[in-house]
């Protein structure tokens, strides 16, 4: 297996031992390395890298998550987590805009994947969006204007918030909104922080269309700040996990597509 190949299945592992102890919320070692099909040097080596960047806590002899309070992180770390799962939900995202539309394109590691996913034959295309990051990817596409909000700089996530940011995002009508989030439930799509919040609701007062694209650890999740209903959100496209999806959030929205 060549390195990008080993890499790629140690950040898939790791997913996997997060999405675990989510559902779980703590697990010893032992069982871990059953489920996963490792041993359990292996399982010590993967929780002590995602305990430095505080994902987790450890135990006596397992993990548990971090103390509530602390659960946004960085996007460097986040890009890092469920990376082949965010690029397939990125391509099948990226296939929903046609020639001429005006979309908003929100930050975060999954939304990032839908920039790279553009295709270099989209035509008269605007994008929209209060992620630096997310700019520099679109810089790549002769034919897709790039509106960046302005605002203040939050560096976790390379965001622009208020001020500013809302006095742009009111100018702008989008045929439909990529919209990222820390969790999607019955309830609706929530965020860890406040600021983002704010931002992400004026995306979705701008938008004819709400496109929620998130991996399956954030399904059944409720975050800290409210950002939409369950009824304002057109389509989620989300990944296979090892949980089923939530019912509650099947009879909430009218189209959820698993990639």
């Amino acid at each position: 297996m060549s390195n990008t190949g080993r890499v790629e299945l140690i950040h898939a592992r790791r997913g996997e031992i997060l999405t675990l102890v989510r559902h779980h919320g703590e697990l010893p070692v032992v069982e871990l390395s059953k489920l996963l099909g490792v041993s359990e040097v292996t399982v010590r080596s993967d929780l002590a890298a995602l305990a430095q960047t505080g994902q987790v806590r450890r135990t006596r002899g397992g993990v548990r998550l971090p103390t509530p309070g602390h659960g946004e992180s960085p996007l460097e770390q986040t890009q890092h987590t469920h990376t082949a799962a965010k690029r397939r939900i990125g391509r099948e995202a990226a296939g929903l805009i046609q020639h001429g539309e005006t979309v908003i394109l929100d930050v975060g590691s999954t939304t990032t994947e839908v920039a790279r996913a553009l295709p270099l034959t989209l035509r008269n295309v605007t994008v929209v969006t209060n992620g630096l990051n997310i700019a520099l990817e679109l810089e790549r596409l002769p034919n897709v204007r790039v509106i960046v909000t302005g605002g203040t700089l939050r560096p976790l996530q390379h965001s622009l918030v208020s001020p500013y940011a809302l006095d742009v995002l009111r100018q702008v009508n989008a045929d439909r909104l990529f919209l990222g989030c820390n969790g999607i439930s019955a309830q609706g799509v929530t965020n860890a922080n406040h600021e983002e919040a704010e931002i992400k609701r004026a995306m979705v007062a701008q938008s004819r269309e709400v496109v929620v694209v998130a991996d399956h650890s954030k399904l059944g999740h409720v975050s800290r700040a409210h950002v939409a209903d369950a009824s304002q959100v057109a389509i989620l496209i989300t990944s296979r996990g090892g949980a089923p999806l939530p019912i509650t959030l099947s009879d909430a929205l009218p189209d959820i597509r698993i990639v």
